[in-house]
């Protein structure tokens, strides 16, 4: 195989800031001082310049130790960035990727970089052996994959590289693998320093209570394709992205293809220029729709998970969360894809439809990495569920729907206060839903010209029904999921009933 087959693009040099110099000596010092074997973990958010960092660690350890150094990633297309990455640092370094069996020309190289299961395969069929390896720098290190390699670099300084430092197999933390966490600048710090844009965080309340949980911890495709590609959840998408993202370059993450096919389908219909790309996507029209992108100015692309780690478009403003995830990790990098600056860019939107930004607060809201690192189980368990999330929901009618009911000036109801009130005169709790009742037949028939268009009114309230019977259902203490969807009919059912019996008592006697 010639030369010319691993010819990788060179990265112009990055200038190191002063955050990652001081970064990489902190490293340095544990390097120098550790053991051989020692295993450390660094943290660095998403678009803090890890890969420039780890390739400046490469270049000044191989200028002062005749050892080598191996790089791993979990992706191909991260091997090819990384070395061309390390190129421009004038690390000379050779991919081993799937094509390589064995390296007779190994002396030539002091570097390595390789996906993990390639040679994690090449290092077990025992063709091929990279010797004299003092440093092992392993990107995106919360992947449990990495560990399948660490008994053939016994003798190697591990350096583990990441935005999230919390296992992707919460049975495997990562301090199980890793002595030390050395944490970087927080987001919000490089941030106000202007190395990363600020994010603008919209978030529309979301009901994922049908959502099913899987083996790996996350919600399962098939319950968030159920959610997502219901005409609800659809209208709401369209909506917020006309009402916060509308001309801006977005990208639309979703859980399943199905749903990235079916948010393609609804914005099309609407007239929005969209693309659609999946890991079933071949190469070229991979690459094609990936140019389209970037060249133009008010593309949506939506997405299913291969654009999280391995894509950065600087021109990314506005990043839709169309799914929601229990993946601290998940959630960081897709909101990180927007995260670029730019000379014209200092901000960007987030649209969240998953509740994530309640489970796991705000993007730029201070972490504790290192408790996060050393007790990943109590940090889970910490995590609001959705129950408890959706229960602080405070439905607000939306200013569309509150035009439909402009006579009428109070529409809220506050279920609990009712419940108090109801409780001290010892009247039955079901009064709270007839005051309800009652209050949502006024609104609809003071706002209309007639009992048909007071009944089309009261479509318009069903959000509000809901939030207000799941309100009333948790006053009430333990009940079943069947009783409140029977309450929220029923309520439909005698609303209809109170509409046509207010309407008759002011027009027809």
């Amino acid at each position: 195989m010639s030369q010319k087959d691993f010819k990788v693009e060179i990265e112009d040099k990055k200038e190191l800031y002063d955050y990652q110099k001081g970064d990489i000596d902190k490293i340095f010092e544990r390097l120098d001082n550790a053991p051989s074997n020692y295993h450390l973990l660094y943290q660095l958010p998403t678009g803090g310049g890890k890969t420039v960092i780890f390739s400046e660690i490469v270049r000044r350890y191989l200028s002062k130790h005749n050892k080598k150094v191996v790089v791993l990633t979990h992706r191909i297309e991260l091997c090819k960035q990384t070395s061309k990455m390390l190129k421009g640092f004038e690390v000379k370094n050779k991919i081993i990727n799937s094509n390589i069996k064995e390296l007779p020309d190994q002396d030539e190289y002091s570097c390595f970089v390789a996906m993990v299961e390639t040679l994690k395969n090449r290092l077990n069929d025992e063709k091929l052996m990279i010797d004299n390896v003092g440093l092992v720098i392993i990107d995106e290190a919360h992947y449990n994959s990495f560990r399948k390699l660490f008994s053939q670099f016994k003798k190697s300084f591990i350096l583990g590289v990441t935005a999230t430092p919390l296992s992707s197999n919460i049975k495997l933390p990562m301090h199980q693998n890793y002595d030390e966490l050395i944490v970087g600048d927080t987001i919000q710090s490089l941030i106000d320093n202007g190395f990363l844009a600020k994010a603008t965080t919209y978030s529309y309340d979301v009901g994922l209570t049908s959502l099913k949980v899987g083996v790996n911890g996350d919600y399962t495709v098939k319950s968030s394709d159920d959610l997502y590609m219901n005409m609800v959840m659809q209208e709401k998408l369209l909506h917020a992205y006309t009402e916060k993202s509308f001309g801006k370059k977005t990208l639309i993450f979703n859980n399943g293809i199905n749903t990235s096919l079916y948010v393609y389908d609804t914005f099309k219909e609407a007239g929005f220029t969209i693309r659609h790309l999946d890991n079933t996507t071949s190469t070229e029209d991979r690459k094609e729709i990936l140019q389209w992108f970037k060249k133009t100015p008010d593309a949506i692309l939506t997405s299913v998970g291969i654009l999280t780690t391995g894509f950065d478009e600087p021109t990314v403003e506005s990043i839709i969360l169309n799914r929601a995830t229990k993946s601290l990790t998940l959630y960081f990098q897709m909101i990180g894809r927007g995260s670029r600056k730019l000379p014209n860019k200092n901000e960007f939107t987030v649209i969240d439809l998953g509740n994530n930004a309640l489970r796991f607060g705000l993007w730029n809201d201070p972490v504790d990495w290192q408790h996060i690192f050393k007790s990943p189980e109590y940090y889970l368990e910490s995590l609001r569920d959705d129950t408890e999330i959706e229960f602080n929901f405070k439905y607000t009618m939306p200013d569309a729907i509150r035009k439909m009911f402009a006579k009428t000036a109070v529409v809220t109801m506050d279920i609990e206060e009712e419940f108090k009130k109801v409780t001290a005169l010892n009247l039955r709790s079901k009064e709270v839903i007839d005051r309800s009742i009652t209050q949502h037949a006024v609104m609809c028939v003071d706002n209309a010209e007639d009992l048909y268009n007071a009944k089309l009114l009261s479509k318009l309230l069903a959000d509000d029904i809901e939030s207000r019977v799941k309100r009333y259902v948790n006053c009430l203490g333990k009940t079943s999921k069947n009783y409140r969807e029977w309450l929220i009919e029923d309520y439909k059912t005698k609303l209809s009933l109170a509409i046509g019996k207010r309407y008759r008592e002011l027009y027809l006697q």
